[in-house]
């Protein structure tokens, strides 16, 4: 018997920490550390997607002797962000992260932050469907 493939919303991470675009490096620094979180999606004065900061962005900048000193997250945050509706197929999501070798997907619902979805998720989800654990396709426990 066939069963589609379940949507976004099982396996992402909802409500994820975000950052706005004006915060310091070093201010998403200590976000990312204090939640133990590598991605964080950035968003404008009115609260839309305006990116995505990784802790690889964050590091590859701020090496060495103080370089990253004086910049702000907009200067460093990557703008083309993979957005996904939450009812996208898990499918669609896993396979385009992997042609655009991306880390991550920032989650919407109806336009607005509703998670994140990064390769962490998609490896969690691959081992739970693995032993089995084949969550309900339907549901709405996200955001």
């Amino acid at each position: 018997m066939y069963h589609p493939p379940p949507s976004l919303k099982i396996a992402m991470t909802p409500f994820p920490y975000a950052i706005g675009v004006d915060a310091t490096l070093a201010e998403a620094g200590q976000l990312m550390t204090e939640h133990n979180v590598h991605h964080l999606p950035v968003t404008g004065d009115d609260h839309a997607i305006a990116g995505i900061l990784s802790g690889q962005d964050l590091m590859a900048v701020t090496k060495g002797k103080r370089q990253g000193r004086g910049l702000k997250v907009r200067d460093v945050c990557v703008a083309d962000v993979y957005i996904v509706d939450l009812d996208e197929p898990i499918d669609n999501v896993v396979l385009t992260m992997a042609e655009r070798h991306i880390g991550s997907a920032v989650v919407t619902r109806q336009g607005k932050l509703a998670g994140i979805f990064t390769w962490i998720d998609a490896c969690r989800c691959f081992g739970d469907y693995l032993r089995g654990e084949r969550p309900p396709v339907d549901g709405d426990d996200a955001a």
